[in-house]
């Protein structure tokens, strides 16, 4: 039975003393014998998805404030009962203003050991980045919004490794429907269309050295050729068919292109790519995955 004398307001004069709050309790940092289960390390504990505008730099040195989601992680040993989730998003708040970059997660990350005491950190900036697109033919101008990620990790032995992480999408025109409708527009007369679908490949890099999301994008480009419009008039669309014709692929040969542009990069360590072909056929989805192969490498 809960007594009476409780007082059942919020008393939003009260102030917080020293001595009051070394009085509060504290069972994240308790004895192990509060640990429930398998007194054993985790890897990654922490929280995921808290929001903040961060800048990002461009080739051109303009710098684009982004909303971004952020997921923080440290590794929690044996014998300690939880870790003070609370620090993830404070720590995180002495970099806000400073300019976000795979090589600026190395700070972040020592931060993020140094403040909760932990051997090792994880770190991920989600966010969409636009780059204004020149329409095909007819001139004009609209922004393209890429997903993009950064992740970096610091390990025990403070080895530190970064990834970006990149969503492109573009069309496939498959070939074989190409020389089946062709086939029956000569033997038959017949009017037929070539099949082609939305695609994305899903693109991770390891790197060795800075690397501008916008260089990214561009590797993607030069290697499928038929990334999706943002602009659009009828000009436009008769050369994107035509660039369709021009650039048939399989979603094997969309894997293997995107490996040769990638490899050809001496900032870029390793890599793994999967390429999804939407089907408008099929009632399911052609995939391809490729890796760079280097031994424990990324796959």
């Amino acid at each position: 039975m809960i007594s009476t004398n409780v007082k059942r307001f919020y008393d939003p004069t009260f102030v917080v003393t020293k001595e009051y709050k070394e009085s509060l309790p504290d069972l994240q940092n308790g004895p192990a014998s509060l640990i429930e289960g398998a007194n054993v390390p985790i890897q990654q504990v922490g929280i995921s998805n808290f929001k903040l505008p961060l800048k990002y730099p461009t080739p051109s040195g303009e710098l684009l404030t982004l909303e971004t989601n952020v997921d923080g992680y440290v590794g929690l040993e044996a014998g300690k009962k939880g870790i003070n989730m609370s620090r993830i998003m404070r720590t995180f708040y002495k970099f806000q203003n400073d300019v976000m970059h795979p090589d600026k997660l190395y700070d972040l990350l020592k931060a993020y050991k140094d403040d909760l005491d932990s051997r090792s950190a994880f770190l991920k900036l989600s966010f969409n980045y636009p780059m204004l697109k020149e329409s095909l033919r007819s001139g004009m101008y609209g922004y393209q919004y890429y997903s993009v990620s950064f992740e970096g990790k610091l390990d025990e032995y403070n080895n530190f490794t970064r990834y970006v992480h990149l969503e492109f999408v573009y069309s496939s025109a498959c070939p074989c429907s190409y020389e089946l409708a062709e086939h029956a527009r000569e033997t038959r007369d017949v009017a037929a269309i070539p099949h082609s679908q939305r695609s994305v490949a899903n693109i991770t890099v390891q790197l060795n050295s800075e690397l501008f999301i916008d260089d990214l994008v561009e590797m993607s480009r030069e290697a499928l050729k038929t990334e999706t419009q943002v602009m659009v008039k009828r000009e436009d669309e008769q050369a994107f068919a035509e660039l369709n014709g021009a650039y048939q692929k399989f979603v094997e040969d969309a894997a293997r292109l995107l490996y040769d542009e990638l490899n050809k990069d001496e900032r870029i360590r390793d890599f793994v790519v999967r390429c999804a072909h939407l089907e408008s056929l099929h009632s399911h989805d052609a995939v391809s995955r490729i890796c760079k192969g280097l031994p424990n490498g990324l796959r």
